[in-house]
């Protein structure tokens, strides 16, 4: 087999269990927080209050004699060390963003904001000095209404940028005028999607310790994005590069909350290098909730264009997409509305699309990019109108999707919204959906469910997935964001291998999955392969974990690696034993001669390559250790699938309980079948905790009204439906894995498959419901049993 080849394997597509598993639920993890550094310091912040207020004056003196206390710093302070950053991508010249400062300084543009740091010998002791703290505010009026912002009226909250639209972008494609004027029936909709946030199991966690002898910093983050950080803090702070080490332990969960650039975090390491200290930060509960990125918030009005046999014609879309107080650093806040509206229709063969979005400042936290990234809304806006032209239309929901998808060979692979998609499975999908479901039993069940009184309802979600992007995302934009991924793979004397990865992971076992690839490659136990990662110092410069990216580019890079190693022990090997390569064959550890008795173990070439290599034959690269990057070339690497709900109504208190969900979901080549459902059925617990519970409640002042874990409601396991997972494998081309990612689609399609369960339940009784989460309240108001 050459090293071009894609891997068949025996652990290759085996359910193998993860081996940190065992050790994270006894409570064995090394967290951040863990992490006990002589010296360190423990920092605590004072927030804004107001949603927007004016810093008059701002007095530490007081926090700083409290006990305990070591320094006590403003914005101004912290800002001769770390200055204002602005978000700016060269590939979105229409961008506008505002200087954001790592302190508030003048004015607080959001509840939560951090405006003054402490330093104490512990935490506790830090927090006792904030209330020492005097402030002088004056509060301004609040930017809360995004419908609002997008008015000329309304006061701006950054008045050098003349607007609160900090990205606007309009479409056309085909006739929208003239498709929309013709059709047969058009459906509209105004669909909200309210604000959530990650929760993570882990809060946000930093220690840093700056050397100023050596002018060195390290620091140890619970983060997704080691390289990326390591960039932004050499950057901002003012280092080479080289002399920034970012280290990330054991991370707790992320989803794109640890993803981003943080005003308190970078305060923390500025902290360290004003005192020449260790400092450490733990988010709690309450800060994380005005702290953490936020996502969604959007306010849709769609239309679909149908011909009156159901043929989707074309879609249009008006999208206003909360962006918070600033735009995120450093790859945007526009990200959710831009996936929103240019993936609109993906699954559809339709060719016309009119949108528009209008991304808003707000007197709000950040929104940045969480799991899915906008695409759950696209799903949404798509799915919701497939649903309810059906239902206008008299056609059954799977009947009007199967006459609408794209068709393979005959439609263009670019999507009205310019998105290159490619060849989807979606016909496949969906008859594998309905046969695993047992659709037509299922409809017999919910009508006869229906005449004893019951409200049951079935909903289908088609959804396409973005994993793993090229380097022409980010490349042309002007920030330090990797696509690639590197593995330097090293045989060890013992004869074990060690990978050296650049791609981190967060619980989705994508660690795991790379192994199962480096062992089959040498015909080793899955035991005999050690992973590193995380470390700035000695991994490779990769992107680490985003997008759905984990194991198809830092797997493609691990399995390059593995080939290019085996390539040289058979080559060494072939030397030493005097015959021709093709006559050797490496499998159990061990290099074999396929026509005779002779082999050559890997301990035994490990032991030569480190320890003895006089022994070894001149003339052959004898390294053992090789480097390898995976650099993805095409935009992305499509997935798609479809998703279905069963759900029970009960309309006397307006409480929906998901009683069944199945996915089916192409992903091309599973390479760990147990790993590949569980990232699928969390995202899916993800997505119905959206549908059901998740929403940041704000109100007209911009104070957010259930920042504690009592009020803002996520999926317990008592709330969960059985999920049952099938998967479609088309393999990806001019690819050694053949794989695609598989880390958000069910985050993607469930919300919609929900709501459309929610609302086939509503049908009979002449309503429907627009917004999610879909609480008891709203179905209520929607039955017209609350005003």
């Amino acid at each position: 087999m050459s090293s071009s080849e894609p891997l068949i394997g025996s652990l290759a597509g085996k359910s193998v269990p993860r081996p940190q598993a065992r050790q994270f639920v006894r409570g064995r993890g090394r967290y951040t927080d863990d992490l006990r550094i002589a010296g360190t310091l423990h920092a605590v912040f004072l927030r804004s209050p107001y949603a927007h207020a004016r810093i008059e004056t701002i007095d530490l003196d007081a926090a700083r004699k409290a006990p305990g206390v070591v320094a006590a710093f403003d914005g101004k302070a912290i800002g001769s060390v770390c200055p204002a950053w602005t978000t700016k991508f060269a590939t979105l010249p229409n961008h506008r963003s505002a200087p954001q400062p790592p302190l508030a300084v003048e004015r607080a543009l959001w509840q939560g904001q951090p405006v003054a740091i402490v330093i104490a010998e512990s935490r506790a002791l830090g927090e006792d000095a904030l209330g020492r703290i005097a402030v002088e505010w004056s509060e301004l009026e609040p930017l809360a209404d995004p419908v609002a912002a997008t008015s000329p009226a309304h006061p701006v909250l950054h008045p050098e940028l003349g607007t609160n639209i900090a990205f606007e972008l309009s479409l056309a494609v085909g006739d929208p005028d003239g498709v929309f004027a013709g059709a047969g029936r058009v459906v509209r909709r105004r669909l909200k999607f309210a604000r959530h946030t990650g929760v993570p199991l882990e809060a946000r966690s930093i220690l840093a310790e700056f050397d100023p002898g050596l002018r060195r910093l390290t620091v140890y983050q619970s983060t997704q994005v080691p390289h990326q950080m390591r960039a932004i803090y050499a950057e901002l702070l003012g280092l080479s590069e080289a002399d920034v080490r970012v280290v990330v332990p054991d991370v707790g969960g992320a989803f794109g909350v640890k993803l981003h650039l943080y005003d308190d975090e970078i305060t923390v390491v500025a902290a360290s290098m004003l005192l020449g200290r260790p400092v450490k930060f733990v988010s709690d509960r309450l800060e994380a909730f005005v702290g953490d990125i936020h996502a969604r918030g959007q306010t849709v009005d769609a239309a679909v264009a149908l011909r009156n046999d159901g043929t989707v014609l074309g879609f249009e879309v008006d999208d206003i997409a909360e962006i918070g107080a600033y735009s995120v650093y450093p790859r945007t806040s526009v990200g959710e509305g831009l996936h929103a509206i240019t993936m609109t229709g993906a699954p559809y063969s339709a060719p016309v699309l009119r949108a528009r979005l209008r991304s808003v400042f707000q007197n709000k936290a950040l929104v940045g990019s969480y799991r899915g990234v906008g695409q759950p809304i696209a799903c949404g806006i798509t799915e919701l109108l497939i649903d309810a032209a059906a239902a206008e239309l008299g056609i059954d929901p799977a009947e009007m999707r199967r006459r609408n998808y794209r068709r393979p060979g005959i439609d263009p692979s670019r999507t009205a919204g310019g998105i290159e998609v490619g060849d989807l499975s979606h016909r496949e999908c969906l008859e594998r959906m309905l046969r695993l479901m047992e659709y037509e039993r299922l409809r017999a069940e919910q009508a006869a469910a229906r005449n004893a009184g019951r409200w049951l309802g079935i909903g289908l979600a088609a959804f396409v997935e973005m994993t793993a992007p090229g380097t022409g995302l980010y490349g042309d934009a002007g920030v330090a964001i990797a696509c690639s991924d590197g593995c330097t793979l090293r045989l060890e004397p013992s004869g074990m291998l060690t990978c050296i990865t650049s791609a981190t992971d967060q619980g989705q076992g994508s660690d795991t999955g790379m192994a199962q690839l480096i062992a089959d490659t040498f015909g080793l136990p899955f035991e005999h392969v050690r992973l590193v990662a995380g470390d700035t110092a000695v991994t490779p410069v990769g992107g680490g974990t985003w997008a759905s990216r984990g194991l198809v580019v830092g797997g493609e890079a691990a399995l390059q690696a593995a080939n290019a190693l085996r390539d040289r022990l058979l080559e060494i090997a072939a030397a030493l034993l005097k015959v021709e390569r093709g006559a050797l064959a490496l499998s159990g550890g061990m290099v074999r001669e396929t026509s005779g008795a002779r082999t050559l173990s890997l301990a035994e070439l490990g032991d030569m390559m480190h320890f003895r290599q006089n022994l070894l034959p001149p003339g052959v690269d004898t390294s053992p250790m090789v480097t390898s990057h995976s650099v993805p070339r095409a935009a992305y690497l499509m997935a798609n699938g479809i998703q279905a709900s069963l759900v029970h109504l009960d309309p006397d208190s307006g409480f929906v309980k998901p009683l069944r969900h199945w996915v089916v979901e192409d992903c091309g080549r599973v390479i760990n079948p147990l790993l590949a459902d569980e990232q699928i059925r969390g995202g899916v617990i993800q997505g119905l905790g959206a549908a059901l519970f998740e929403e940041c409640r704000y109100d007209e002042r911009g104070q957010l009204q259930n920042a504690t874990l009592a009020d803002y409601l996520v999926p317990m396991a008592s709330d969960m439906p059985d999920i049952v997972v099938e998967h479609v494998c088309t393999e990806v081309r001019g690819t050694l894995l053949g794989a695609k990612g598989l880390g958000e689609a069910g985050t993607i399609g469930a919300a919609a498959a929900f709501v459309n369960a929610v609302n086939d339940a509503l049908q009979p009784h002449g309503c429907a419901i627009a917004e999610i989460p879909c609480t008891p309240e709203r179905m209520l108001r929607a039955l017209g049993r609350v005003p």
